[in-house]
């Protein structure tokens, strides 16, 4: 995937993100690759959810804090992070993006100046909900 950046997208910054019992904790310093909704069954069935935004980090940025997140391999080179303890989604890996990390943009603690800037998957996207036009790239 190309990284396509938004202008606050490429601002050095400083996240932090947890899960909903506060187990596990991560946080990143630097800008993002892209903040993107993803509409791909494999993540709705994941979540729970119509749709899930994700944001992407290069790894070298990202930094695990408290219990270390669960590992589950949902298919094959693809790997989803959780919280062993409350169960709360944390992140998803994939080998063919092998430097960085998709965490969820809800997971974070503030996700101001972070809009994402474009849809995967559009064509796997639920009939049950109607999304406005945002103007963003649908792939």
């Amino acid at each position: 995937m190309q990284p396509l950046f938004a202008p606050d997208h490429r601002q050095e910054d400083h996240r932090q993100g947890r899960c909903l019992c506060g187990a596990v904790r991560y946080d990143w310093t630097g800008p993002v690759n892209w903040v993107g909704h993803c509409h791909c069954e494999s993540c709705r069935r994941a979540t729970a959810a119509p749709f899930t935004t994700f944001v992407s980090t290069p790894d070298r940025q990202l930094h695990w804090h408290g219990t270390a997140p669960a590992i589950f391999a949902s298919s094959p080179g693809v790997e989803r992070l959780f919280c062993p303890r409350c169960g709360t989604p944390l992140a998803y890996r994939t080998a063919e993006l092998p430097d960085e990390t998709h965490t969820y943009l809800a997971n974070l603690l503030d996700a101001a100046g972070l809009p994402p800037d474009r849809h995967f998957f559009w064509n796997e996207r639920v009939d049950w909900i109607t999304l406005a036009d945002d103007g963003l790239p649908r792939e």
